[in-house]
C-alpha cells in the first residue's frame, strides 16, 4: 500500500487540538500558548510530519521557490555559479528550482512552468526567454532577472559582466607583450556574451593599428579551441589568440603544446575569459580575464532583497580584470616602467 504524507490533519489529532492551532504553530510570529505548541511539536516529532511548503505558498501567495534556468550545466563557469547563486539562496532561506534548458525542451515551456510554481524570482543564465513571456512575468509580479543576457524592451533586471572592456584588456595586454599577429576565437553560437568580447578586443587591436584574424566555429567549449589551434597553425602568422572562453583557451592551449609543439608563450600567446578553476591549474596557468562569480551573485541577492518591483530594466554591468599567468610574456621592454 502506497504510504501517505502525515498531514497537518494528523498532527491535530494527535495533539488533541484544531487544524488552525497546527498552523499557527508553524507559522512565525502567530500567537498559540505555550501548552498547545509544546503538543503539537511532540505530536509533529513523533508522526514525522513536515511543512507542506508548495500548499503553503498557494495559500500565502509567498514563495520561497527561486528558479534558475541554465543550460550546458557541465560548464564550469556555469556549474560555479550554480553552486554560489544556490548557497546565497539558502542564507536567504530560498529554496532552488533549477531547470535545465538544454534538457530537448524549449524556453516558453519552461517559463511556463516557472509562472505555475509562482516562484518568487527567475534567474535566466541562458538562452533568450520569448518577450511575451518576460512580460506576462511582469504582468503577474514575477521578478525576472536576466544574467549575462540582453533585457526583451526594458523588461527584466539585468546584471552582465563587462565583456566589452574585458575583450579590450586581453588586446592591449597582447599587444603591449609584443604580439603582433593576433586573433580572436568564439563558438558559432554567437551569445551576447561572447560576441562583446570579440568586439571590445577586435575595437581595442583596431585602435593601435592591428588587424585581428576572426575564428567562429563549434559550439563554443574545448573542441572550438582544438579546432581553433589547427586552423592558425596551417596558416602559421598568428601569435597572439584571445579566446573567448576558458574553455575555448584551454583546448587551444594544449592543442597547441601537446599535439603541435608550439612554446606557449614565445611562439604563441594565449588570453582567455571566465578565469575558472582550471585556469589557475599549475598545468596551464592561464592568462586569463576573470568575471568574479562573488559579484554576480551579490547583484542578485541585492535584487532579491529590494522589496520593490521594477518594471524598466535596471542594468549592473560587473567590472573584470586582467589575471596574468604564464601562458603570456610578459610586458616587452618599450612598455616597462623605467
Amino acid at each position: 500500500m502506497k504510504k501517505k504524507f502525515v498531514t497537518s490533519a494528523d498532527v491535530a489529532k494527535r495533539a488533541g487540538v484544531s487544524r488552525s492551532a497546527v498552523s499557527r504553530v508553524f507559522t512565525p510570529g502567530a500567537y498559540v500558548s505555550s501548552e498547545v505548541r509544546e503538543r503539537v511539536l511532540l505530536a509533529a516529532e513523533e508522526l514525522g510530519y513536515r511543512i507542506n511548503r508548495l500548499a503553503k505558498s498557494l495559500l500565502t501567495a509567498q514563495s520561497s521557490l527561486v528558479a534558475i534556468v541554465a543550460s550546458r550545466l557541465s560548464e564550469p563557469f556555469i556549474a560555479a555559479q550554480i553552486d554560489a547563486l544556490t548557497a546565497m539562496l539558502a542564507s536567504l532561506d530560498l529554496q532552488p528550482l533549477l531547470l535545465n534548458s538544454g534538457a530537448k525542451r524549449d524556453m516558453t515551456s519552461i517559463m511556463k512552468l516557472v509562472l505555475e510554481y509562482r516562484v518568487k524570482a527567475v534567474i535566466i543564465l541562458s538562452g533568450a526567454p520569448p518577450e511575451e513571456l518576460v512580460e506576462q512575468c511582469v504582468t503577474s509580479q514575477q521578478r525576472t532577472i536576466l544574467i549575462n543576457r540582453e533585457s526583451i524592451n526594458g523588461k527584466g533586471d539585468v546584471i552582465r559582466t563587462d565583456d566589452h572592456a574585458g575583450g579590450g584588456l586581453a588586446a592591449r595586454h597582447l599587444i603591449e607583450a609584443g604580439y603582433r599577429n593576433l586573433a580572436v576565437v568564439r563558438g558559432a553560437s554567437n551569445t551576447p556574451s561572447q560576441r562583446r568580447r570579440a568586439e571590445g578586443f577586435i575595437e581595442a587591436a583596431t585602435k593601435d593599428g592591428i588587424a585581428v584574424w576572426h575564428w567562429q566555429a563549434g559550439e563554443g567549449g574545448y573542441k572550438s579551441g582544438c579546432d581553433a589551434a589547427y586552423a592558425f597553425r596551417a596558416n602559421g602568422e598568428v601569435s597572439g589568440v584571445f579566446c573567448t572562453t576558458d574553455r575555448i583557451a584551454l583546448g587551444f592551449l594544449n592543442t597547441s603544446r601537446f599535439e603541435l609543439g608550439l612554446d606557449v608563450p614565445k611562439e604563441i600567446g594565449i588570453v582567455g575569459f571566465d578565469d575558472i578553476e582550471e585556469a589557475g591549474w599549475p598545468s596551464h596557468a592561464l592568462t586569463t580575464i576573470r568575471q568574479p562569480v562573488s559579484s554576480i551573485v551579490n547583484a542578485v541577492e541585492a535584487i532579491l532583497l529590494s522589496d520593490e518591483l521594477r518594471t524598466l530594466a535596471q542594468h549592473q554591468i560587473v567590472p573584470v580584470e586582467l589575471i596574468r599567468r604564464q601562458t603570456t610574456l610578459s610586458l616587452s621592454p618599450s612598455h616597462q616602467c623605467a
